[in-house]
């Protein structure tokens, strides 16, 4: 059971700790201090645990160097799955896109994560994104069709259309997912019911 504390004017480790929480995405000031003030109140064994969690996940994590995804293993498990169709490869932004599209169990290709996408705005460009791994990756004619798969925002359309026009010149067929997603939508908050029919539905993408 948590341990009672006084909580006292903030030190300047509690506050180094609720800034640092501050800059995760989605944690606010707010919940920031909440998180630190609950592990204040925990026992040692927790707040030791979780270091040691995040140092692990630094140590061990890589990227695979077939497709970019993160993994603890190189190649990543999906692309050493000798039943995965190597003739197709579907693109996505981030590696949690990955965890959407498989948790729907239609797709049954490969992946290739950009970790990010084209946005002039906030200075991300296409050398800022993994498109060269992408491109050597097409050379060769064992991949025939290439999936977009990145968001159907500004950035995910503006990188979509990027990458088509780098792609449909080798020969590679190119296909967008279908528009069952609205616009606006990350891939990685789709239902799998809405995904599923943008996979099955993707259309030809000439740009």
């Amino acid at each position: 059971m948590p341990k009672e504390i006084n909580t006292t004017p903030a030190t300047g480790a509690i506050n180094r700790l609720i800034q640092e929480f501050s800059k995760l995405p989605g944690i606010g000031p707010k919940s920031a201090q909440r998180i630190t003030y609950y592990l204040l109140r925990s026992g040692q064994d927790q707040a030791v645990a979780l270091a040691d969690a995040i140092s692990l996940l630094k140590q061990e994590v890589k990227l695979c160097s077939v497709c970019c995804n993160v993994s603890e293993s190189d190649p990543c498990p999906i692309c050493q799955n000798v039943s995965r169709d190597r003739a197709m490869v579907c693109i996505v932004e981030q590696p949690q896109d990955v965890v959407a599209m498989e948790h729907t169990a239609v797709f049954r290709g490969l992946y290739h994560i950009l970790h990010g996408a084209i946005s002039p705005t906030e200075g991300v460009g296409a050398d800022n994104i993994r498109i060269k791994e992408l491109l050597a990756r097409l050379q060769g004619d064992s991949i025939k069709e290439v999936i977009l798969a990145t968001n159907t925002n500004m950035e995910g359309e503006q990188t979509a259309m990027y990458l088509s026009r780098l792609i449909i010149p080798l020969g590679i067929k190119v296909t967008r997912l279908a528009r069952g997603l609205p616009f606006g939508t990350e891939l990685e908050y789709a239902d799998d019911f809405t995904l599923s029919r943008a996979i099955e539905g993707r259309q030809d993408f000439s740009g």
